[in-house]
């Protein structure tokens, strides 16, 4: 990967940059994403933030030999400091866990107002995040799982607005499985949760082998209420 050409995880991600879009893109690493933006002329400005100094120089570098410095200020600072209220209408996290992602909006919401759209790409717990734009203001408007290197990704994109369900059993497994790709329940989005049924049945035979308590209990009603609503879903695919 490099400025030139993207990983496809990352690819995904600039693909819901809108044109001539601001942006700032959180723990940007090499500032790989902000560069491929500005050298193709798909947006008007980045910010690269970083809050580790290793990658913050990396990134400094990067984008020298770049020639991109008018265009793209990297920063040192963690999460949404690295940005000043207005500044910017779009906002780009990847390569996180989904809670942490979700700690760094929650952390930095009032940098938010301005911001049009949020383009995040969690390593794992999409639900953090999409609980957090409910509870937040936003509602999602589009949604991509896609494989690469025998990883599994989801890519989330919101706006401000209203997310609206249908039901509460609705709301619980949008909010899981995501509303985009449970309609569209393609072979990567079956096999991430094939995958996640087997491995909370593992989990619910190592509690149900372990002595009864309260928490054990709870853990194994909760792992039987995910497995359920996800075997629902499949299962509508299916029919």
């Amino acid at each position: 990967m490099n400025t030139e050409k993207l990983s496809k995880r990352l690819e995904t991600v600039a693909k819901y940059i809108f044109e001539g879009a601001k942006f700032a893109d959180i723990g940007s690493d090499h500032a790989y994403l902000p560069c491929y933006m500005l050298k193709k002329n798909k947006a008007a400005f980045a910010i690269a933030g970083e809050v580790v100094e290793g990658p913050y120089k990396s990134a400094c570098t990067q984008v020298k030999q770049e020639g991109l410095t008018s265009v793209i200020s990297v920063r040192k600072g963690n999460g949404l400091e690295v940005v000043e209220l207005g500044e910017v209408d779009c906002i780009t996290i990847a390569g996180m866990g989904g809670s942490l992602i979700a700690s760094i909006l929650e952390q930095g919401k009032d940098k938010l107002s301005t911001v049009k759209r949020l383009i995040l790409q969690p390593n794992i717990h999409a639900y953090s995040i999409r609980v957090w734009l409910l509870e937040n203001g936003w509602k999602l408007v589009q949604e991509e799982i896609i494989e690469e290197d025998g990883k599994i990704y989801e890519i989330l994109v919101a706006e401000q607005g209203n997310m609206v369900f249908a039901n509460e059993v609705n709301k619980d497994a949008a909010l899981l499985l995501g509303s985009f790709l449970m309609k569209e329940k393609n072979n990567i989005f079956r096999k991430k949760w094939k995958s996640e049924i087997r491995n909370w049945h593992r989990i619910l035979a190592k509690l149900q082998a372990a002595p009864d308590s309260e928490e054990n209990n709870r853990k194994k009603q909760e792992l039987l209420a995910k497995i359920s609503l996800v075997e629902g879903v499949l299962v509508d695919e299916a029919n």
